[in-house]
């Protein structure tokens, strides 16, 4: 990872255990960001911050839940920062966004990376917690494939124990529902195929 001025040297040790969270952390960034490019972008910032603030850090406690509250707050700060930028933007851009090729169509090149976080989860589910709100699908995540506790998540996301567990237990209802309609979809269209019969050539029956 570069360096940059701002980074003072940090225990062996530290960094170490910090950067065996790559790739829990890009994982993690890319279902936020939706984007490679960025999701490299912000996993890189978050060791950046981490390593500036190496030395607030207390030892012994959860380093893998005090990278990921960084990526978060990252992220959220990030989002702030697109949201105000979008007021002031133009309508030459505006068209040149409306001719763009839609996310995720023909056009997007896949990377290694994307193509393995795809094949860790089974289509169906990738696509159902895809498809989940932002808010449920974070803490579904978090909980569920980063195996964080509810203290921790509650951490990451600034918000109460009591909300984690709420929008953990509304996700994974909303995950079920969304398979389960998934199932019956592939079971309609297997039961609605056409049979093919086997019928005998013409002059010929069975004796």
């Amino acid at each position: 990872m570069p360096m940059d001025e701002g980074l003072r040297p940090v225990a062996a040790s530290f960094e170490t255990e910090a950067l065996a969270c790559l790739d829990s952390l890009y994982r993690t960034a890319l279902r936020l960001t939706r984007v490679p490019a960025d999701a490299e972008d912000l996993v890189q910032e978050t060791y950046l911050k981490a390593f500036r603030a190496a030395d607030r850090f207390e030892p012994g406690t959860n380093l893998k839940a005090w990278l990921f509250t960084i990526l978060h707050n990252t992220a959220r700060n990030r989002a702030r920062d697109r949201a105000r930028d979008a007021v002031a933007i133009d309508s030459e851009a505006v068209d040149r966004a409306a001719d763009a090729p839609p996310i995720g169509g023909a056009g997007r090149a896949e990377t290694p990376e994307s193509l393995l976080l795809r094949d860790m989860l089974a289509p169906e589910l990738q696509a159902a917690i895809d498809a989940l709100p932002e808010v449920f699908r974070q803490a579904v995540w978090l909980r569920d494939v980063e195996e964080f506790s509810y203290a921790d998540i509650a951490s990451m996301l600034g918000i109460p124990a009591g909300t984690v567990m709420s929008r953990i237990s509304r996700g994974r209802r909303l995950l079920y529902a969304a398979l389960k309609e998934t199932q019956s979809s592939v079971v309609s269209r297997q039961s609605s195929a056409p049979v093919v019969s086997r019928r005998s050539p013409v002059g010929v029956t069975d004796e």
